[in-house]
């Protein structure tokens, strides 16, 4: 079948692309290897309870923030979202001292000072600087993005010349497991856009992230978009320097106009072996970018009526060592902790632990696949699982006696769900002395085969979000899109 558009992989990027080009009016395929769509956005039940995979909570969506307009445009305003505490959306634990971040510029800095007075000052200018990012954040739709003066700047030592007090500097980046923390690397505009729309409002779903995805699919399929999935594609077909046809499961193919791959830029040319147009040397820049970490997560289903629900996200570390430059020495000592809202009652339901993985860990079973690991590794993932219970009950006491079942996902599992290399949590890891070699832009080397999605230039809901944007912009054009987007 002919179609304007095919887009490879259903996750956030891939359905926001197939969103916006049907409501251009353009005939989309989207091809999903999977049986559920939604990579990193997908769920899973066990019982009674629905688990996030990689979706947990969003910044930013009051009226007039970063990604009110954004979710605007894709009609996800009415899903039944819940705004986190104002005067505590993150609670960030360092050697057992608690510290809490609010919501809203000014109340964020009244907050902090009350433990740092002296600092007051240089909070102000931490967030003033912040604040000017994300009222600027859609200026990039009409400038060339990558080209950001932010981006080649380092976010570390923004800290380092902002912020004289080091646990201060800790605290500020404390609730940033959203991202990797590498103070050789990461760019300050990341730091920045993605913190700036924490303090403006903390949003969870009341429900999952699978809302978003049935609802962008659902729209999709309503302007006469089509998504097949156990559709693994296995090869693009060149003809005449353009791609002419998409090959599925190794024997099934569609063709289109225009080709957009939301899965990893190194997977997408792998789907191409030869090219006359995709030179040696792009292939190898594209293939040498190192990833971000992977994240160990502990799903926990909690007895009924057995936890009270908390209204903000728990970040807790052993110290402030570990913040920046995270070391993976197999120990826990840091992570996440996220509490699902109640379907009734003021208890709730499942608890998610998150912590970074490095691909060391589970590399010994890569050749392996889910539900065929062996006892190794599920013996493995018990004692990390464990680990990670003891290291989060030193701030809930009751928590062990709450668990009614535990279970468990690796990178190993991200990779084999969502197709990301090594289960990286983040995509390709950028780096703010290299700014062209780790921003990738949607425009490949073939005329009309292009990028989306967090291997890009930003990863997360709202850098996803605008990417996408930018994707579709190489096709119907920045000023066509941008009369709808009413910018």
């Amino acid at each position: 079948m002919k179609y304007d558009v095919i887009i490879i992989g259903s996750g956030l990027g891939g359905l926001e692309c197939g969103y916006i080009l049907s409501k251009k009016g353009y005939k989309v395929c989207i091809l999903e290897q999977n049986a559920q769509i939604g990579g990193c956005m997908q769920t899973f039940k066990r019982g009674k309870s629905v688990f996030n995979t990689g979706f947990h909570y969003i910044g930013g969506l009051d009226e007039g923030q970063s990604l009110n307009k954004l979710f605007r445009y894709f009609d996800l305003l009415d899903l039944p979202w819940h705004k986190l505490d104002e005067d505590a959306f993150a609670e960030v634990i360092i050697d057992g001292k608690p510290f809490f971040l609010a919501s809203g510029h000014e109340r964020f800095v009244d907050t902090l000072a009350k433990d740092f007075p002296h600092q007051r000052k240089q909070l102000e200018t931490y967030t003033h600087f912040l604040k000017q990012v994300g009222d600027n954040i859609f200026e990039s739709f009409t400038s060339d993005f990558g080209n950001s003066a932010l981006f080649d700047s380092s976010a570390y030592l923004f800290l380092q010349e902002t912020v004289d007090d080091p646990l201060l500097r800790n605290i500020l980046s404390g609730s940033s497991l959203t991202m990797e923390l590498c103070s050789k690397k990461l760019p300050l505009y990341i730091f920045a856009q993605i913190n700036n729309s924490f303090i403006q409002s903390t949003w969870r779903l009341n429900g999952n992230g699978s809302m978003i995805v049935d609802k962008l699919a659902g729209d999709i399929r309503a302007m006469g978009g089509d998504i097949i999935t156990k559709a693994k594609v296995t090869r693009l077909i060149e003809t005449d320097g353009r791609i002419g046809s998409v090959e599925y499961n190794d024997d099934a193919q569609v063709s289109g106009t225009y080709v957009i791959s939301d899965i990893h830029p190194s997977q997408t040319l792998a789907l191409i072996p030869e090219s006359r147009h995709i030179r040696k040397m792009y292939r190898n820049r594209i293939s040498s970018i190192s990833n971000t970490f992977g994240i160990f997560t502990v799903h926990l289903q909690i007895k009924e009526s057995a936890m009270p629900y908390l209204n903000r996200n728990i970040f807790i570390y052993r110290n402030e060592d570990i913040i920046w430059d995270y070391k993976f020495n197999g120990e826990i000592s840091s992570v996440l902790v996220n509490y699902n809202i109640p379907r009734d009652g003021s208890c709730t339901s499942n608890i998610d632990i998150l912590t970074p993985m490095c691909w060391d860990e589970v590399a010994r079973w890569a050749d392996t696949v889910i539900g065929k690991r062996g006892a190794d590794y599920e013996m493995f993932k018990q004692q990390k699982a464990e680990s990670c219970i003891e290291f989060v009950s030193e701030r809930i006491p009751d928590l062990k006696n709450c668990i009614e079942k535990i279970y468990t996902s690796t990178p190993l599992t991200y990779r084999d769900y969502t197709g990301t290399p090594n289960g990286s949590a983040y995509g390709i890891q950028k780096d703010y002395n290299d700014t062209l070699g780790t921003i990738i832009v949607p425009q490949t080397q073939i005329p009309n085969l292009f990028l989306s999605g967090q291997n890009l230039n930003l990863h997360g809901v709202l850098g996803v979000s605008m990417t996408s944007f930018f994707t579709c912009a190489k096709i119907v054009g920045m000023d066509n899109l941008l009369k709808d987007f009413n910018i």
